[in-house]
């Protein structure tokens, strides 16, 4: 609670300040200008009513002690002029001197010999230089003989006025300094509950389901938010878990009698014939056991790669190295050949159940089903993650796109988003072993490691009848880190 008011109060106490501030300092300049030239013109006027004594009787020696006392006392030059502008009483000198420098003394001058009442020289900024022209006729109306003059150096009350400023700005600085010594711990502990969460959530968007939040820091809604992410996260894996026992228990479960059962339909073949129905129900009870058999370890195997949701940085050329040779071999079996296109050095997020796998179950497919001549394996770069398809492939350092291409039939690109489904195989291949799992695995790994499966147009088919099939891996590029030379 206290906090809460802290965080509330302070802005409002610098608001406050700040609004306050700016017109007070205003106010404090124009005061002490006002001030000085009030003194200056209340000086000026009694000095005029002297002069006019003064000069009317020609008694002019008090007068001119009274004005050199005054220069003496305040350091400011004050002169009684004639109608001409000559100096009759003051220092000559020093009034020259300072009057060439001020362009508005002309101005106030002939003002004051006309009879009127002096105005102010400027607007005399503290920043600026100029000085205080103020004049005051001696005489009235049309009988002024002259003007009682002061040119006054304003450095001084600049100066006081630029500190006083300076005290207020200090003042000012003290709320802002405590609003951020406030602030900074507040905004700390209010942030760091949200930043973990945020730090959980992209942990757990990566595969790891046993991610969870810290429910004991922060404000109480935070504390609330974070327990009820913790609850659901705990349902979540809870539910993954239990699916994934039952797949992989289920599975484990029936190989056992499978297998028996399989042992037993095979012990009869001795006693089929030859010919007849028999041996023809015989065959087609054991294709339907392997393919059981079948599904039962593509079951298994997915369970036991879901499992494992780390991925890693991985070389694409260390991966290349196991299996390249075993892919040739298995091309140049089937009558096929195989092109691999990959440049030296790429670096990318492996996924879980590793990439060699995923590139085996492609090439498989390829072999399988396509009934291709030629199967490519290329790969590159793409920068930023431009082009990596509509997954959420995509990286500081860019994606890494491994593409599997064939020229044979592949399925209709109109079947290509049932294919990544579980269990779904294409009318034409159903009698041709599978499980139609493969696609739907990869996919899921991929996705998990944060990448992107998608199925596209292969190569060009030799009859030219259109293109082949293709299924392209995107995942995010790993850079390399160079150590320092020593």
């Amino acid at each position: 609670m206290h906090r809460r008011l802290l965080v509330v109060l302070v802005p409002l106490a610098v608001l406050l300040v700040a609004a306050l501030g700016v017109p007070l300092s205003v106010t404090v300049a124009e005061r002490e200008m006002q001030e000085t030239y009030v003194d200056r013109l209340n000086d000026v006027g009694r000095f005029a009513s002297l002069a006019e004594t003064a000069l009317s009787t020609g008694r002019t020696e008090a007068l001119h002690q009274e004005l050199a006392r005054y220069r003496e006392l305040y350091g400011i030059p004050v002169a009684v002029i004639d109608t001409s502008g000559t100096v009759l009483l003051g220092p000559a000198g020093a009034y020259q001197e300072a009057a060439r420098a001020e362009p508005a003394l002309p101005r106030i001058v002939t003002a004051a010999l006309a009879g009127a009442r002096s105005e102010p020289s400027g607007e005399w900024a503290p920043w600026d230089d100029s000085a205080l022209v103020v004049a005051e006729p001696v005489g009235r109306d049309s009988e002024v003989v002259g003007a009682v003059v002061t040119i006054s150096d304003l450095s001084k009350t600049r100066h006081r006025i630029l500190v006083r400023w300076a005290r207020l700005a200090g003042l000012g600085l003290l709320p802002s300094i405590a609003l951020v010594a406030v602030a900074w711990p507040v905004s700390a502990w209010v942030l760091r509950p949200v930043r973990e969460l945020d730090a959980a959530s992209s942990r757990i968007s990566q595969g790891d389901l046993t991610t969870r939040a810290d429910a004991e820091a922060g404000p109480v809604e935070l504390r609330r938010l974070a327990e009820s992410f913790n609850t659901m996260m705990d349902a979540v894996e809870n539910a993954v878990q239990r699916q994934r026992a039952f797949v992989s228990d289920a599975s484990h479960q029936l190989r056992n009698p499978l297998t028996s059962l399989r042992l037993a339909v095979e012990s009869l073949e001795p006693h089929l014939g030859a010919a007849g129905n028999g041996r023809q129900v015989y065959d087609v009870a054991v294709d339907e056991l392997k393919a059981m058999q079948r599904m039962l370890n593509s079951l298994q195997a997915s369970a036991r790669m879901e499992s494992i949701r780390t991925a890693s940085p991985v070389d694409l050329d260390a991966v290349l190295a196991t299996r390249v040779d075993r892919w040739r071999a298995l091309t140049a079996t089937a009558g096929q050949t195989l092109a691999v296109d990959v440049p030296p050095g790429l670096r990318l997020l492996e996924p879980s159940g590793g990439l060699g796998s995923i590139l085996d179950e492609l090439i498989s497919n390829a072999l399988r089903l396509s009934d291709a001549q030629v199967v490519e394996v290329s790969a590159r770069v793409v920068p930023g993650g431009a082009g990596a398809g509509h997954g959420n492939a995509s990286a500081a350092g860019g994606v890494v796109t491994i593409a599997v291409r064939d020229d044979g039939q592949g399925i209709d690109a109109s079947e290509r988003a049932q294919a990544l489904r579980r269990f779904w195989r294409s009318p034409r291949h159903q009698n041709v072993s599978g499980t139609g799992l493969g696609l739907a695995i990869c996919a899921d790994l991929v996705g998990a490691a944060g990448g992107d499966l998608r199925l596209e147009d292969g190569l060009p088919r030799p009859d030219g009848s259109g293109h082949g099939f293709a299924a392209v891996v995107a995942l995010p590029a790993v850079p390399r880190v160079t150590s320092p030379s020593i």
